[in-house]
């Protein structure tokens, strides 16, 4: 095992760059994995941009969605072999907090997340837990599986909503987070429209066979209606983070709409609590996914059932990190990839 591998690390606002650092071996019941691909998400650019720097500690390797081959096996780890495909759920829970004991482990109140409290996976050797280990069917593209972990949030926020089959849904935010949850909102059954300001990733959206408004010139609050009899969205998905965002989906929800609360707010919000009270609306919070999630997203992308890889705008070498977070940061777009394979290899 070679002492050192390259590794994108934070170091401080603006300053993400590849470098060589230090390899360590898997502990026992870890397990060394070989990221083929990772995605860049919104998270990562918050780092990147040093919001998080209160948490974050520097130099930090960063990176949560990823893809892999298990490339060495800590003492005790059974079940894996040297070469399987992984992704991995990116969660470290403490299991003794109140909440994990209530069955939210997936929120613990101490939560590893990895990639941001501990080493990511923007690496060519990246060491995990073994329980965070997710198999994935032989056959599936690695540039595919590489969208398992926004797909495991979709899956999630879908679920939490309890969306059905007939309902009508509203999804404000055409990222590719808002993008996937109207995927699988719509392998419900459901009648979905996505709301999104930015010309490419409404084209985008075209593309995918989905209904899609530009929210400067068109009101999803009158089109809900005007598709519903007049009744309003059942669910509103607000995955923009802004305020408008947040507004527009309230305003597109029928009497007892639920709405899923996906974006991350960093600040605090004005929100008119009227609309609540008087049409008996339902707040959902959606955070993170469960294990079960992201086996429903193996599954999803392993068939193909969703067509993930129309998401996926720029694919650059480890070793050009800097210039993955700089595209996605300056906008257009959609899902960056960054190739972890060892250049001469990939």
């Amino acid at each position: 095992m070679s002492a050192t591998h390259l590794a994108a690390r934070y170091h401080r606002a603006g300053d993400v760059h590849a470098e060589r650092v230090e390899r360590r071996e898997p502990r026992a019941g870890e397990v060394e994995i070989a990221p083929l691909f990772t995605g860049i998400c919104g998270t990562d650019l918050h780092i990147a941009a040093g919001h998080m720097d209160a948490r974050v500690s520097t130099p930090a390797v960063i990176g949560h969605e990823t893809v892999g081959t298990v490339s060495a096996l800590g003492e005790g780890v059974s079940g894996w072999s040297v070469g399987d495909l992984v992704t991995v759920v990116p969660l470290r829970p403490d299991s003794t907090c109140a909440t994990c004991r209530n069955g939210f482990s997936h929120v613990c109140d101490h939560l590893d997340f990895l990639g941001i409290d501990s080493p990511g996976a923007l690496a060519e050797h990246w060491v995990v837990p073994e329980h965070t280990l997710v198999r994935v069917p032989d056959g599936t593209d690695p540039r595919d599986a590489a969208l398992l972990e926004p797909t495991s949030v979709a899956v999630h926020d879908v679920r939490r909503s309890r969306l059905q089959a007939g309902e009508f849904a509203a999804v404000v935010g055409g990222g590719p987070v808002g993008l996937l949850i109207a995927l699988v909102a719509r392998r419900t059954g459901a009648e979905v429209v996505l709301s999104e300001p930015d010309p490419t990733r409404r084209d985008l959206a075209a593309k995918l066979g989905l209904e899609v408004v530009d929210p400067v010139t068109q009101d999803l609050s009158a089109l809900t209606r005007e598709r519903t009899g007049g009744a309003g969205a059942a669910v509103a998905f607000e995955v923009s983070g802004s305020a408008p965002g947040l507004t527009a989906a309230i305003g597109a929800l029928a009497v007892r709409g639920r709405l899923c609360l996906v974006g991350i707010h960093a600040a605090p919000r004005e929100i008119d609590l009227h609309p609540f009270f008087w049409r008996e609306l339902e707040l959902l919070g959606a955070r993170l996914y469960e294990r079960g999630d992201v086996e429903e997203a193996v599954r999803l992308v392993a068939a193909g059932e969703l067509p993930v890889a129309d998401l996926v705008s720029h694919v650059l070498p480890l070793s050009r990190v800097d210039e993955a977070f700089a595209a996605l940061a300056e906008g257009g777009a959609v899902k960056v990839l960054v190739d972890c394979r060892p250049e001469g290899r990939a």
